[in-house]
């Protein structure tokens, strides 16, 4: 299944190639790390461990005292306060590392006339953002085959400059790479790439453990097809082009084969327990930026991840 670009006969001009290379790249840059700054501020962030009991400063629950125990770890406060003994336990604060992969293929520069961000630019200002989220509460970020994990508070400024001195072949899905089984990673890309495709990359991804979260961002016109009369549609990576009479007779094939692309995505990443979430570009930034976060760390043997964030709006 290939991205949509599309013209209507008549209009002066051919479709735009796409300029996700380095020069056009470097000139967006300084307002898309604005952009993630400012996404990244509206979390209420802070330190915050993996929710379960360990060494840390943090308080995480009271539970009873176990026979055995040295009498030293008891709380004689809080046991005061009833019949039974109770010891005070920590919050792991383990950093571990996310690996976030923004699609920066041809199909990503795709922006319909419904909006102002095409999807490459909502995917970076995404993936820059929650790094910076991220590294703020002591984990390690990485750019599969582009970037070491580190946890650097530049972090945005290391992840702009690896991306624009890449100088790599743009892949429409990310490489082949071995993360470690305590991993997670985030993958931002529209998924036009075929099934097979995806579902091996999912597979290669979780072979050791490691967690994921797939993140298909569509521009809206992807969505509603909103096309008519005669439009010539466009593959923007080279897979040529063809032409519809009547735009309007093709809506009900394309809507339905776009349902069955993402329903077997959707079953890959259930049958490996990661998460799939749809995002269009014509929703803010934060909304997915706030929906990662809360995912990041959960379902792992029954752990809730991190912590809900406070002051966070969840969105519908």
């Amino acid at each position: 299944m290939a991205a949509i670009r599309a013209t209507q006969s008549g209009e002066p001009g051919a479709i735009a190639r796409a300029t996700g290379e380095a020069r056009s790249l470097a000139a967006s840059m300084p307002r898309l790390v604005l952009e993630a700054r400012r996404v990244a501020a509206t979390i209420i962030h802070g330190l915050h461990g993996r929710r379960r009991a360990g060494p840390g400063e943090n308080f995480w629950q009271y539970r009873r005292f176990v026979s055995g125990e040295p009498a030293a770890r008891v709380d004689w406060r809080r046991s005061a306060r009833d019949d039974h003994l109770y010891v005070r336990e920590q919050e792991w604060e383990a950093a571990h590392t996310v690996w976030i992969w923004p699609d920066r293929s041809a199909s990503m520069d795709f922006a319909s006339q419904l909006v102002w961000q095409s999807k490459l630019e909502r995917a970076l200002v995404v993936a820059l953002a929650l790094a910076e989220v991220l590294v703020d509460g002591g984990e390690r970020i990485g750019i599969p085959g582009l970037m070491r994990p580190t946890s650097s508070r530049n972090i945005i400024e290391k992840m702009t400059q690896a991306i624009l001195h890449d100088l790599a072949a743009r892949s429409s899905l990310p490489p082949t790479f071995t993360p470690s089984p305590l991993a997670e990673i985030v993958v931002l890309s529209d998924l036009w790439s075929p099934i097979g495709e995806v579902r091996r990359t999912i597979a290669q991804l979780s072979a050791t453990g490691a967690q994921g979260h797939v993140v298909q961002i569509v521009d809206p016109a992807e969505e509603t097809f909103p096309y008519a009369g005669r439009v010539e549609f466009v593959e923007p990576e080279g897979a040529g082009s063809i032409t519809a009479g009547r735009a309007e007779a093709w809506r009900g094939d394309y809507e339905a084969r776009i349902a069955r692309h993402r329903a077997e995505i959707r079953q890959e990443t259930e049958r490996l327990n990661w998460s799939f979430i749809v995002h269009r570009t014509d929703r803010p930034a934060s909304e997915l930026l706030l929906r990662l976060h809360a995912r990041l760390g959960a379902g792992r043997d029954g752990d809730s991840g991190r912590p809900a964030l406070a002051a966070a709006r969840r969105p519908a």
